[in-house]
C-alpha cells in the first residue's frame, strides 16, 4: 500500500486531473493579454522618467547644487565661472570645471544656483566682463514642469498601487507568484488503453475498507440500476487513519475502478494571504468536476482548512474558514445524480468541524488502520511483484516480525532490501537483506564508532539488562535482537517485537514494559552502582506509558476510571483537566514507575549470573539473535505474545 508517484502537474492549477474527457472548446474569440496596459503604463512612466533625467543630465541639471553667495563669489574671482543666468536676486551658473563641493561635501559640481543679497554692494556686472562670463538670456539649470514634479512625487506610490493589483490579481487567479498573466488550465484527457490505472489489486491488506468503497465504484459504473430504485449516492467519503495505511492510494483506485476522473487536491494548496481566493478555486474545482461527471475530487489533509471553527482568534472571516464554508456550500449542492464524488483524506478526524461530519456531505467516515500480519504479508507481495527474491525469502515470516507496519513502511523495506542486494553486488533479494533492512528501519543505520572496552562492557550490561527483563516476563514481547554495535543515535539497541499482533493491552503487560525499558538503567544500578545519560529514551518510553496508565486508561484507583491526559501527543498536557487532577496523575505515575523500577533492580540482583552471562556473550560478538541471546542467558523461549 503505497501511494504511486503522482502524474505531473501544471503550477497554475491547483489540482491534478486524470482520466477525464476532453471537453467541448468553448465558441467565440480566443481571450488575449489580460494585463497589457498595466505593462504600458509601467513602461510609458519609467520612460518619461528616465528621460527627464537624461535631459537634465545634458542641460547642466545632473550635478547642480544650491551655494552659498560668498562661494560664488569666491569661484568668480577664481575665473571658475562660464555662464550665468539671472532672475531677480536669483542666480543659475555653470563651472568651466568641476569643483569640489564646499564645506568638505563628498564629489564634485559643474553646476549651481545661488542668491544674492540685496544689501550687496559690489559691482557684479564689472566682475562679469572682467572674468569673460557669458551672460545668457535663457536659463542654464533646465527646470522640470510641475507634471514632471507631480510624477515623481508620486511614482513610489503609483508603483506600489500597481504592483499590488498584479500581486492581487495574480494570486485571484490560483497563480501565486510565479508569474504575470493568468493561464488557462489544462483540459484533462482521456487515457489510452495501455496506460497504468491505479485498481483495487494495487491495494491490499484493508480489504473491510476496499469492501465499503465497492459500493461507490459500482454506482458510478451503473448509475441508472441505483437511480431506478431511488438510490442516491454518497455525496463525501472520509478516510481517516494513520499516515501511510493508504488513503490516497484508496482514492486513486476508485478512481481506477470506476475509469473516472480524478481531481486531486490538498487543502493546504487552497489557502492564500488573500482572503477570498481559497473559496474561488474550490468553486472552480468543483465546476470542473461536474463538467465531466461522473468524477471523483480527491482532497488530501482535509484537517488543514476543516478544523473546528471559531478556535482561533482570527474570528470567523478568515481565509480557511471562508474556504471551509466554500466547501460545504458546494457539497449541499449535490443532489445524488450528478455523480461526483468527494473523497477526502486526514490524519485527525476528531478536530475536524462537525458541519462536515454530517450526512449529506461526508456520509461515510472510514477507518483505514495499518494492516494485520495477514494483510502486511499481502502487501509485501505486491511490493516484491518487481524484484527477484531468493529462494530462502519468506514473505509471511517477514510481515510475521513487522507488526505495527504500514504499507508506507512495508515498501520503504522492500526497497531498502533491494538496495541492500544492489549494493552487495546481487542478483536476488535474500533473507539476509530483509533482516539487515528491517534492522536499518527500526534500529538506524551502524555507525563506524570506537568506543573503550569500559565503555563497551556498559554498554553491553545496559543492553543486556533490557534483554533479561523481557525474558522473564511471559507476557512480555519476546527479544528478537541484541546488539552494542552503534546505530542512529544509540551506542546499542535490544529489538523486541510481539509474536502476534496486539489490538489492546492489559495492566500486567504495561508493567512488563516499563520494567524491561527500565533494565538497562536499573543494570548500571546494580553491576557499578551509578546510572549514565543512556537511558534518555528510555525514560521517555516510560513516562509516556505510565502517564498513559494513570491518567487515560484508567489504571489507578486514586485518579479513578477517567481521562485526564489528552490521547493526542500533540496537544498540552493536561489541557482540559483541573491542576489537582494533573497532580494526582503525576503522583500516580511516579509510584507506578518507582515500583517497576524497584522490580527491575530485586530480579537484576537475583539473576545476576545470567546477567553476567549476556553480558559476555555481547562482549564477544556485539550481536546476537533471538536464539543466541536466549541460549547465552540460559532462558527457554517462552513467549506466546497475548496478552
Amino acid at each position: 500500500m503505497t501511494t504511486p508517484v503522482p502524474p505531473r502537474r501544471n503550477p497554475d492549477q491547483p489540482w491534478r486531473s486524470e482520466g477525464a474527457p476532453q471537453p467541448p472548446k468553448p465558441p467565440g474569440k480566443a481571450p488575449g493579454p489580460r494585463r497589457g496596459w498595466i505593462s504600458l503604463v509601467l513602461m510609458a512612466l519609467v520612460a518619461y522618467l528616465v528621460a527627464d533625467l537624461l535631459l537634465n543630465l545634458f542641460t547642466g541639471g545632473g550635478n547642480s547644487i544650491s551655494v552659498t553667495y560668498t562661494e560664488f563669489t569666491k569661484q568668480l574671482k577664481a575665473g571658475q565661472i562660464s555662464e550665468i543666468y539671472a532672475k531677480g536676486d536669483t542666480i543659475q551658473g555653470k563651472l568651466k570645471a568641476a569643483q569640489p563641493k564646499p564645506d568638505n561635501g563628498k564629489g564634485t559640481y559643474n553646476a549651481f544656483t545661488t542668491q544674492r543679497p540685496v544689501f550687496a554692494d559690489d559691482d557684479l556686472w564689472t566682475e562679469l566682463v572682467a572674468q569673460n562670463v557669458t551672460v545668457d538670456a535663457e536659463p542654464v539649470i533646465r527646470e522640470r514642469s510641475v507634471l514632471v514634479n507631480l510624477l515623481i512625487s508620486l511614482a513610489p506610490m503609483l508603483l506600489l498601487v500597481l504592483l499590488w493589483v498584479v500581486i492581487a490579481r495574480r494570486m485571484s487567479s490560483g497563480g501565486g507568484l510565479g508569474g504575470l498573466a493568468r493561464k488557462a488550465p489544462p483540459k484533462p484527457v482521456t487515457p489510452g488503453a495501455d496506460d497504468r490505472r491505479t485498481t483495487f489489486a494495487d491495494v491490499a491488506g484493508i480489504d473491510e475498507v476496499k469492501a465499503e468503497l465497492t459500493e461507490v465504484v459500482d454506482f458510478l459504473k451503473r448509475p441508472q440500476a441505483y437511480r431506478a430504485m431511488g438510490a442516491k449516492l454518497p455525496g463525501g467519503v472520509l478516510l481517516a487513519g494513520p499516515p501511510g495505511t493508504g488513503k490516497t492510494l484508496l482514492a486513486r483506485a476508485v478512481a481506477g475502478e470506476a475509469g473516472v476522473p480524478f481531481f486531486s487536491a490538498s487543502a493546504s494548496e487552497f489557502i492564500e494571504m488573500i482572503v477570498g481566493v481559497g473559496a474561488s478555486r474550490v468553486r472552480e474545482l468543483f465546476s470542473e468536476a461536474r463538467k465531466v461527471a461522473p468524477s471523483i475530487i480527491f482532497i488530501d489533509e482535509i484537517d488543514t482548512i476543516g478544523r473546528t471553527r471559531g478556535a482561533n482568534a482570527m474570528g470567523g472571516h478568515d481565509e480557511r474558514e471562508q474556504t471551509l464554508n466554500q466547501i460545504l456550500t458546494e457539497m449541499d449542492g449535490f443532489s445524488g445524480s450528478e455523480g461526483v464524488v468527494v473523497i477526502a483524506a486526514t490524519n485527525r478526524s476528531e478536530i475536524l468541524d462537525s458541519a462536515l461530519l454530517r450526512p449529506g456531505r461526508f456520509d461515510r467516515v472510514v477507518t483505514v488502520s495499518p494492516p494485520d500480519r495477514a494483510g502486511r504479508a499481502a502487501i509485501l507481495r505486491i511490493h516484491t511483484r518487481d524484484i527477484p527474491l531468493a529462494a530462502d525469502v519468506d514473505l509471511d515470516q517477514v510481515a510475521r516480525t513487522t507488526p505495527g507496519m504500514t504499507g508506507a513502511d512495508l515498501a520503504n523495506l522492500a526497497n531498502e532490501a533491494a538496495l541492500l542486494a544492489v549494493k552487495r553486488g546481487l542478483t536476488e533479494v535474500r533473507a539476509r537483506e530483509f533482516s539487515d533492512a528491517l534492522e536499518k528501519v527500526q534500529l538506524g543505520a551502524e555507525r563506524s564508532l570506537v568506543m573503550p572496552d569500559e565503555e563497551r562492557r556498559r554498554t553491553a550490561y545496559h543492553e543486556s539488562g533490557h534483554a533479561l527483563l523481557g525474558m522473564l516476563h511471559p507476557g512480555a514481547d519476546p527479544v528478537r535482537k541484541i546488539t552494542i554495535v552503534p546505530r542512529g543515535r544509540a551506542l546499542g539497541v535490544t529489538l523486541s517485537t510481539p509474536d502476534a499482533d496486539r489490538y489492546s493491552y492489559t495492566e500486567e503487560y504495561l508493567r512488563a514494559r516499563i520494567i524491561g525499558a527500565l533494565g538497562g538503567m536499573a543494570a548500571e544500578q546494580v553491576v557499578y552502582g551509578v546510572i549514565t545519560t543512556g537511558a534518555e529514551s528510555d525514560l521517555e518510553q516510560v513516562t509516556y506509558i505510565a502517564r498513559g496508565m494513570a491518567g487515560r486508561w484508567g489504571m489507578s484507583e486514586k485518579v479513578g476510571r477517567l481521562t485526564a491526559v489528552p490521547g493526542d501527543s500533540q496537544a498540552p498536557y493536561g489541557l482540559s483537566s483541573a491542576p489537582a487532577t494533573l497532580d494526582a496523575v503525576d503522583g500516580e505515575a511516579r509510584r507506578i514507575v518507582a515500583e517497576c523500577y524497584e522490580a527491575a533492580c530485586r530480579q537484576l540482583t537475583e539473576y545476576r549470573p545470567k546477567l553476567d552471562a549476556l553480558a559476555a556473550a555481547l562482549m564477544e560478538h556485539e550481536t546476537l539473535d533471538e536464539e543466541a541471546a536466549y541460549r547465552a542467558a540460559g532462558m527457554p523461549r517462552m513467549h506466546k505474545g497475548g496478552n
